[in-house]
């Protein structure tokens, strides 16, 4: 079984660590050494919050997502990427921040769980469902060409006000990312239904165990993401 548990970044600097241990180690699998979410500014970062995904029976750390808000004090790790290449991500931010906006990022599984769902699909409904708690009616994302699909039936889409119709080579020159939103986190309109449901009876319920489908098979996961 799996365990995915929620906290407030700056209420538990050892958890911050495991996830920022975790984070990096994939990153370098994949030969990535410079990423804007992998900086360790947020441990003390207010506007932060964190899931850490735990195998309750070896007790490793398997995975994680955060999701900053866009307070007006710090930048959205996105925004520290883009504006490198497009200033207009300032604007964009901006334009959504008075009503509540922030960023999923972060969003990483170990080797060990890889083709489980954990990141791209557990993970993520997870951050997505936290959003009305945290009193985001809209999200954004930067996500790579191999989980866009994947965000797209969650409810994201492409904003493509930004960038080259909403893509960026990051963060290397021989990756690109995609630039996407969900602009009612609450109503989720563009998410298939069976995500919709998903979300959203994790959002009604967020502490549950529930057994999840993923592209390996079914897993047991204990949900404790009130935050």
């Amino acid at each position: 079984m799996l365990k995915i548990r929620a906290f407030q970044a700056i209420n538990d600097q050892d958890s911050c660590r495991l996830f920022a241990e975790g984070h990096a180690k994939v990153l370098l699998d994949y030969g990535v050494t410079k990423v804007t979410s992998s900086s360790t500014a947020w441990f003390t970062n207010p506007a932060v919050y964190v899931m850490l995904a735990q195998n309750d029976k070896t007790g490793e750390i398997v995975g994680g997502v955060r999701i900053h808000i866009a307070d007006g004090k710090t930048r959205l790790p996105m925004e520290d990427a883009i504006s490198i290449v497009d200033k207009r991500v300032f604007e964009l931010i901006g334009k959504y921040a008075p009503d509540g906006t922030g960023e999923l990022c972060g969003l990483w599984n170990a080797k060990s769980v890889v083709g489980m769902g954990l990141g791209s699909y557990f993970l993520m409904r997870a951050g997505i469902s936290a959003t009305v708690q945290l009193q985001l009616p809209a999200l954004f994302a930067l996500c790579a060409p191999h989980t866009y699909q994947i965000s797209v039936e969650k409810g994201f889409e492409t904003e493509k006000s930004i960038g080259n119709e909403g893509t960026f080579i990051y963060p290397k020159l021989d990756l690109i990312a995609t630039s996407i939103i969900i602009k009612d986190t609450q109503n989720l309109p563009l998410a298939i239904p069976d995500e919709k449901k998903l979300i959203l009876e994790l959002r009604a319920h967020p502490e549950m165990k529930r057994i999840e489908h993923g592209p390996k098979g079914d897993v047991e996961i204990q949900y404790d993401v009130l935050f």
